[in-house]
Parts: C-alpha cells; sequence; structure tokens
C-alpha cells in the first residue's frame, strides 16, 4: 500500500470506534488524517496523538453533522490544514435509539436520517469539487451496515434504511463520479463491539447476535481497517466502485 504515502484523509465520526480504527490504520500507513468528532474531544484527541506518536501527521477537528453549514466548515478547514482530500470516509452515524414502530415520531425520522444519510451526501457535495478540482481523482468510502440487508434488530428499522439509503446512493454516486476518477464504495460492518453497542444493545442482545455469527464471535473495530485501507488503496482496488464490502463474520453473505 505504498500509495497511500502522503495521501490526505478525512475520516468522520473518528474519535472512537470504527473511525478511530480507520483514522489510526490511516496514518499508519503514512496519510494525513482529519480526526473529526461532534462531542468526544479528548478521545479524537487520543486518535491524533497515536497517529502522530508514530510518526504520522494529524489534526482533530470538531462538528455536528446534522448542521451543514458545519459540514462546510469541517471539509473547508481539512483542506486548509492538509491541502486537498484524497480519501473521504462518511464513517459518522447513530441509531438515535431504538424505538418500536409506535413510538415513531417524525423528530426521529429526521435525526437519524440526517446523521446517517443526509450527511453522506453533503459531505460529499462538499468534498468531490475540491477532487475534481485536483484533477487527481479521489476516493469516497461509505460505512453502511449489516442492518441495510437485514432490516437491523428490535426497533432498529430506520437506522438499518437510512444505511439502506447509504448503500444504494454509493451505488448511484459510483455511477456519476466514475469519469472523474472518483472511486466510490461503502463498508457494511456487521456486529462491531464499539461504543455504538454499549449504548443501544444489552448484553442478551449481543449474545443472541453473537449466535448468528457464523465465526461465532462478535468482531472488534481492528476488524474493519484492512477494508478500509483496500478501497482507499488505488493500487489494490483501482478498477473497484460501487461496491459495498461486507465485513460481519458471516453473519450476512450475499
Amino acid at each position: 500500500m505504498e500509495d497511500l504515502q502522503g495521501k490526505t484523509a478525512l475520516v468522520t465520526g473518528a474519535s472512537t470506534g470504527i473511525g478511530a480504527a480507520v483514522a489510526i490504520a490511516f496514518g499508519a500507513r503514512g496519510m494525513r488524517v482529519a480526526v473529526h468528532y461532534n462531542q468526544s474531544a479528548g478521545p479524537a484527541q487520543a486518535v491524533v496523538d497515536t497517529i502522530v506518536k508514530a510518526g504520522g501527521d494529524a489534526f482533530a477537528l470538531q462538528g455536528d453533522v446534522r448542521d451543514t453549514t458545519a459540514i462546510t466548515r469541517i471539509v473547508r478547514e481539512t483542506r486548509a490544514r492538509l491541502g486537498g482530500i484524497d480519501v473521504l470516509v462518511n464513517n459518522a452515524g447513530s441509531l438515535v435509539k431504538r424505538a418500536p414502530i409506535a413510538e415513531f415520531d417524525d423528530a426521529l425520522f429526521d435525526e437519524v436520517m440526517h446523521i446517517n444519510a443526509r450527511s453522506t451526501l453533503a459531505f460529499c457535495r462538499e468534498v468531490v469539487p475540491l477532487m475534481r478540482e485536483r484533477g487527481n481523482g479521489g476516493c469516497i468510502i461509505n460505512v453502511s451496515s449489516v442492518a441495510a440487508r437485514t432490516g437491523g434488530g428490535p426497533g432498529a428499522y430506520l437506522y438499518a434504511g437510512s444505511k439502506g439509503f447509504v448503500s444504494t446512493a454509493t451505488h448511484g454516486l459510483a455511477k456519476e463520479l466514475a469519469a472523474d476518477g472518483i472511486r466510490v464504495n461503502a463498508v457494511a460492518p456487521g456486529v462491531i463491539l464499539t461504543p455504538f453497542q454499549d449504548r443501544f444493545s444489552t448484553p442478551a442482545l449481543l449474545e443472541s447476535f453473537r449466535a448468528s455469527i457464523p465465526m461465532g464471535r462478535i468482531g472488534h473495530p481492528d476488524d474493519c481497517t484492512g477494508a478500509f485501507l483496500y478501497l482507499a488503496s488505488k493500487q489494490l482496488s483501482g478498477y473497484v466502485t460501487g461496491q459495498v464490502l461486507e465485513v460481519n463474520g458471516g453473519q450476512y453473505m450475499p
């Protein structure tokens, strides 16, 4: 993956979990990384420190992805600091809460769709012109979920639907941007031990998930990083676009 050396990346939702693991993996390969966070300033700085101590270049920046003006600022600040964006990882997202259909309301729909779906397109809208301007192509990696295939766990149908949107939009964006040399793919993690699960899943629910995984265990963030490195590397995946790479221990096999 020598081609990643010196490349720049913006990873959203990179203070903890999969985003943090991806940012650190990028930094370890010589990439210069913008580590985005919303509320977790301390963990985001810890990710930056890890990258810098290993000889890399990284900085943290804050913003609520529900606010499109914040997204514009995040991209602008990343460009000012790194000179451009070669790789965009749209990782920021949330289930918000598990809600049976009787508890569904418009506010929940708006929040879940804004965080997971609208923010993904808004970041793409801001970053694509920068990639086109540089004329070197680029790479966008959206983060979907196994829930997009299965409908999700109890009360997670809205989250699953928002991730289904992300997967489908990935296909459409890949078609639109191929002529610009911009590859658009997605990674769809399965059940991964992150603060997301700590917040939204009980031990009993996690055990039921584990029982459905042929590999017999729940994943860890580092189990996902290889997929992101592969998709970020033009050397390895230069002829790959419009794909959703499933990383789920066999829980779902398309």
